[in-house]
């Protein structure tokens, strides 16, 4: 198989996902990321080394042929994948045969506010923006974009683009201790993303070993962090199981009060509760004082009180 695509592989938010590398041969990026799992290189405006339109096209139906029970075709990269000279081109040909499988895009966000970006990101199912800083500081330390690129273009550009996007919008904000999470950042974004009104926001922290000498913060922080999130905002605590999670012994008052300042996962309750507590909530979800809800795919609980 062609080292364009990768996977299948499973994702819990968006299901059986089959990969697609934009940049196969070399990353090309004009961010250069502190938490890059990537070795650190140049940022570049343009991709230089461009594979064909035709190559792509061709590697993706092959997969599919082979793999008949794809749930999204996920456009990534060895860098940025809006980078790709030919992405409108590409995601038209893609929509043209893929069926019933979905499309997403996973970019961080710095050509957002290019219209024809916009454009072909249009055609897209899903488009997750990366948003990690709300304010330039920030912003200038942790993802090192091209001199070029303009913090507040780019938010002016999400907020441009959402307007006229009728798929799937999701924020993810990525956070690395002792830069961007901390209590004026989170916010800022919160301040943003009331505006904006996504789909959902992915709330996650490192998990891969990085290019730089950087720590992740720890779950119970992640969570912590997310109360600062107005609870009208469908916030996601993208995070793998840790160890080192405190769990708490809730009442069942504290269960709902806990519930109705942020609606959590299932995996999120089984990080943070006593087994004791999780059996409460199981009363309370019986007694339907709790209730589910559904965000593309990722089950919410949430106090009904």
């Amino acid at each position: 198989m062609s080292s364009i695509i990768f996977g299948p592989i499973n994702s819990r938010r968006f299901g059986k996902s089959l990969g697609v590398d934009l940049s196969p041969n070399t990353k090309q990026c004009n961010f250069d990321c502190l938490y890059c799992e990537l070795k650190s290189t140049k940022v570049v405006d343009n991709q230089s080394n461009i594979v064909p339109l035709n190559d792509i096209v061709n590697a993706i139906k092959e997969a599919l042929s082979e793999h008949k029970d794809i749930d999204v075709l996920t456009l990534t990269a060895n860098g940025e994948p809006t980078l790709y000279p030919y992405l409108n081109e590409l995601i038209e040909q893609i929509n043209s045969f893929k069926g019933n499988i979905k499309t997403l895009i996973l970019t961080n966000s710095s050509t957002i506010n290019e219209s024809k970006v916009q454009e072909a990101l249009k055609k897209l199912d899903s488009v997750k923006l990366s948003l990690d800083c709300a304010t330039q500081k920030c912003f200038k330390k942790l993802d090192r974009a091209s001199k070029n690129i303009d913090l507040e273009e780019i938010k002016k550009g999400i907020l441009e683009f959402s307007k006229n996007y009728k798929g799937n919008l999701i924020i993810e904000i990525l956070f690395v201790k002792g830069i961007n999470d901390n209590l004026e950042e989170v916010e800022k974004l919160n301040n943003f993303l009331l505006k904006l009104k996504p789909t959902r926001v992915d709330l996650s922290t490192i998990d891969r070993p990085p290019a730089f000498n950087i720590k992740p913060i720890s779950y119970d922080k992640l969570y912590e962090l997310s109360l600062g999130f107005d609870k009208s905002l469908p916030i996601v605590i993208a995070s793998r199981a840790t160890n080192d999670s405190k769990l708490f012994n809730y009442s069942k008052s504290e269960i709902l009060n806990t519930l109705s300042m942020r609606p959590l996962t299932l995996d999120d309750i089984n990080k943070l509760f006593t087994k004791e507590s999780i059996d409460k909530f199981n009363e309370l979800l019986k007694d339907g004082k709790i209730e589910k809800v559904n965000s593309l795919g990722v089950e919410f609980y949430r106090s009904k009180e």
